[in-house]
């Protein structure tokens, strides 16, 4: 019984350190989308390079599996267009 008890302590040791290093990449995701965002609304001229922060974090976050592949996709679209959106009215 002893074994199984232990087996079950280290799961959960893993599955909580997994979890602590998911949140932190998410995080950063989050933050650099909302500083893109924050960029492009003021027109500042660091916008293309918020822009390409913003697809590497992302595309790092979608290939250790942390957000899919298709989200990861999905926001990308997004922010490109709405870029090219504020860039085409400037």
């Amino acid at each position: 019984m002893a074994k199984k008890k232990s087996s079950a302590e280290k799961r959960h040791r893993k599955s909580e350190e997994r979890r602590m290093r998911n949140k932190s990449v998410k995080s950063s995701v989050k933050t650099s989308v909302k500083k893109f965002v924050s960029l492009a609304q003021k027109k500042d001229p660091n916008t293309e390079t918020a822009l390409k922060e913003m697809i590497k974090k992302l595309d790092t976050a979608a290939g250790k599996g942390i957000i899919s592949k298709n989200a990861a996709a999905r926001k990308k679209s997004r922010m490109q267009r709405f870029y090219n959106n504020n860039k085409a009215a400037q």
